[in-house]
């Protein structure tokens, strides 16, 4: 639920700061890439100084869904307008690729909306690096894509 390019500052301060305790007790820790979820309409609108600072995205579109569209997913009686595919939610995805990859941040998807077939070649299109899926969608979205090329 990131908003700030300060949370991402101090986090980014944090993992320094256990990455030195680590080295200096003789365990090796790598260089792990630092990436943010885009959950928020928030983060969306600052997406392009938040790519300044990390390396990748995940864009949580269940979350940015509800948010956006200020709609409680988990209450049914709202489900005949919770709308996945509404525009709103769909060009803020694509102004996070555009603000990401401006500054080689890649972009991936998660949540449902990532294994949505009728969303796969306008994800593909709009150059999304990645799609995390459930293991049972990941033979037919690897053949939608295909049929793509």
């Amino acid at each position: 639920m990131i908003i700030s390019v300060d949370e991402v500052r101090r986090s980014k301060k944090y993992i320094e700061e256990i990455s030195s305790e680590l080295k200096a007790s003789g365990i090796a820790c790598g260089n792990p890439e630092i990436g943010v979820m885009i959950e928020t309409p928030a983060s969306v609108m600052i997406s392009e100084e938040l790519a300044k600072e990390v390396d990748f995205f995940s864009i949580g579109t269940n979350d940015l869904t509800q948010y956006t569209l200020a709609i409680d997913r988990q209450n049914l009686k709202l489900d005949s307008i919770n709308d996945t595919h509404h525009p709103a939610i769909l060009r803020m995805i694509k102004m996070v690729v555009e603000n990401g990859h401006k500054h080689n941040t890649w972009v991936g998807i998660c949540g449902e909306l990532g294994a949505d077939p009728e969303l796969t070649e306008t994800f593909v299109k709009m150059g999304i690096d990645e799609l995390s899926v459930s293991p049972n969608f990941i033979l037919p979205l690897r053949k939608a894509i295909r049929s793509l090329e």
